[in-house]
């Protein structure tokens, strides 16, 4: 099992007798299916639809004050999103705090933690992505030693990460400028379609309904050096895409779905920077949502 502390991820805590209800109107996935140990990936949208933060949410045991749930969250937007939630809740009876200096994260991978961490959930973006826990800073050291994991630098989650083909805001899409289908929300079990209103609900069904995506996260496969994240991509003459983070000749990227399509028919090689790159999987880019929360 490997380890790592994720010191660019923040905790916030919404807490309160309408914690659930208040945020189940608010993110994108389901929090009223939500279970103590559980995690759900979501978002909170501009009501146009675009991703303000995406995090994963769990719940954590009830106190007296009520339920609790814990964002794990950019940490360098933790603060916005902590003033975002007590801008909207209004009258609702919840206490929104960001803990970020108080607790961290850490992501495990390649074996199985079991229920002995208090704090834990499996990561629901992907099988193969691990358990995250969240704890005092100083304590996620002793967790990962008592589990008998190997702790590894943050790069190494972030190889694994590209491997697993799941992108990371601020790198593989910017924050205010995407829409959850582009970024593979979707496919990552981050968008439940069925659950009734949220901010930016309605523009997020329609693109799901119409198929009107014209935009999808895809990893590339890199056959020397990589691009700097942010670089064009292009077939030809053409502008297909932009290059996002990279790691072990794999990598990420923000592609036109109309124009991979033309460059891939027509043979044309795709190039970064002056550096050759391919489309891992040029059908899932092209195929309908693997999967969505049910």
């Amino acid at each position: 099992m490997k380890a790592t502390f994720l010191d660019d991820r923040g905790v916030v805590q919404v807490s309160g007798d309408d914690a659930r209800k208040f945020l189940n109107g608010l993110f994108t996935t389901d929090v009223g299916k939500l279970h103590p140990g559980e995690a759900r990936f979501g978002a909170l949208l501009t009501p146009q639809g675009k991703i303000i933060v995406d995090f994963l949410v769990a719940q954590l045991p009830s106190t007296e004050a009520g339920e609790r749930f814990v964002l794990d969250c950019p940490r360098a937007l933790a603060q916005a999103l902590t003033d975002k939630l007590n801008l909207y809740k209004l009258r609702a009876k919840v206490a929104v705090a960001n803990l970020s200096d108080q607790l961290g994260v850490s992501a495990l991978w390649d074996g199985a933690v079991g229920t002995a961490i208090e704090a834990s959930f499996i990561d629901p973006r992907h099988e193969s992505l691990g358990t995250r826990v969240i704890a005092p800073q100083a304590a996620l050291a002793d967790i990962a030693a008592r589990l008998g994991a190997e702790i590894v630098d943050s790069t190494v989650y972030e190889a694994h990460r590209i491997e697993c083909s799941v992108p990371r805001g601020g790198l593989d899409f910017m924050y205010g400028d995407a829409f959850p289908h582009e970024t593979n929300m979707d496919r990552l079990h981050g968008v439940d379609i069925g659950k009734g209103c949220y901010v930016g609900q309605e523009v997020v069904s329609r693109m799901h309904h119409r198929g009107t995506t014209r935009t999808r996260s895809a990893q590339v496969l890199l056959e020397g050096a990589s691009p700097e994240p942010g670089t064009p991509i292009t077939a030809g003459d053409k502008t297909i895409g932009t290059m996002g983070s990279a790691a072990q000749h794999k990598g990420m990227a923000l592609l036109r779905i109309d124009r991979a399509a033309e460059a891939i028919e027509a043979g044309t090689p795709l190039t970064a920077g002056g550096l050759v790159l391919s489309i891992a999987d040029p059908e899932a880019l092209q195929g309908p949502p693997k999967q969505t929360v049910a």
